[in-house]
């Protein structure tokens, strides 16, 4: 049972130390190589923060300031890095990483970062994540979704994981639209860019991540990968409200698990608030995965800052639980 604790707003968050962990930026280079590919609302849905998300600097500073948010772990916007090919990717990806880079080495005490990777080619990403933990300093990966029609627990993506293991850094699973087919079959035929959104931010990109992490649980990845993390977002992309039903269907099958797939749920994932502002997903999550394993976060520049802010602020937990989900899970986690 979740106690709704009757502490003052201004009590509990006066001064709270506050980060953030899916924030995203953008380089122009990335832009122009993707925008051409993906579909028309996604551009459009880009280009009304595209400012926001090229500003590295005093202007993304300064919103973070307005909301009391010390830190943002940054992470590079990269739908559609999947459909560029594989050197290109590759390029690209090391260029946002080193960009990034800079940026936290001129704001060391604001912003720190998830190396972008071209899964096109495994090897070469494992190779790159390596780069940017060791020299760069970099808190794990974040990755977005499937690559080719290739979800991770695809064989081929074994390096990733070992590369993951081996860091001791989680990787961040972040959403990204469905392939063609899927979006045409379940969301074509509506008016407008009603088809889009729903296939996207709507519904149907948090419903393909939670489908991807069951793939990833029901494949056995944790049973080989025993030390690896996972965080997704999106008040943990629908998985809270239906992990014990999926635990309940899949134990009529899944002899080859070392463990119940709810445990691997409750002990290798990590959920943050990502746009999921509102109170009963919070309480489903809570309740479901407990307050060591929530971490705050915002969507930034998709989601504005305040929004999160006064979320955080009226949280019903108790002042301990709010430090953990505020900034004690991340410092944990990412070791900042």
């Amino acid at each position: 049972m979740v106690e709704c604790w009757p502490y003052p707003e201004a009590e509990k968050s006066e001064s709270m130390r506050t980060i953030t962990l899916e924030e995203h930026f953008a380089t122009p280079d990335f832009l122009k190589a993707t925008m051409p590919l993906v579909p028309a609302g996604r551009v459009n849905f880009v280009q009304a923060v595209e400012s926001k998300l090229l500003d590295l600097g005093q202007g993304r500073i300064a919103e973070m300031d307005a909301a009391g948010i010390d830190v943002q772990v940054l992470s590079l916007t990269g739908n559609g890095m999947d459909l560029l090919d594989g050197p290109t990717a590759t390029a690209l990806a090391r260029d946002a990483n080193d960009k990034l880079d800079a940026a936290v080495r001129a704001h060391p005490k604001r912003f720190a970062a998830f190396a972008a990777l071209a899964l096109q080619n495994p090897e070469k990403a494992a190779a790159e994540f390596e780069r940017c933990v060791r020299k760069l300093g970099f808190k794990g990966a974040l990755v977005h979704g499937t690559t080719k029609g290739m979800f991770l627990d695809d064989p081929q993506f074994t390096p990733l994981f070992e590369a993951a293991q081996a860091l001791d850094v989680p990787i961040y699973l972040h959403p990204s639209p469905p392939p063609k087919p899927v979006q045409e079959a379940y969301f074509g035929g509506l008016p407008g860019q009603v088809g889009f959104f729903l296939a996207t931010a709507a519904w149907g990109w948090h419903v393909e991540t939670g489908t991807h992490c069951l793939r990833l649980m029901a494949s056995g990845l944790f049973d080989r990968f025993p030390k690896l993390r996972i965080i997704i977002g999106h008040m943990g992309e629908d998985l809270p409200f239906s992990i014990a039903r999926a635990e309940m269907i899949l134990s009529r099958d899944s002899k080859h698990l070392q463990r119940r797939v709810g445990e691997y749920f409750q002990e290798h994932f990590y959920i943050t608030t990502s746009g999921y502002f509102t109170v009963p997903p919070f309480l489903c999550t809570l309740q479901v995965i407990g307050a060591d394993r929530i971490l705050f976060s915002v969507d930034y520049p998709y989601s504005p800052n305040a929004a999160g802010r006064n979320f955080l602020n009226a949280l019903p937990v108790s002042p301990e639980d709010l430090g953990k989900i505020s900034h004690g899970n991340a410092e944990r986690l990412l070791k900042l």
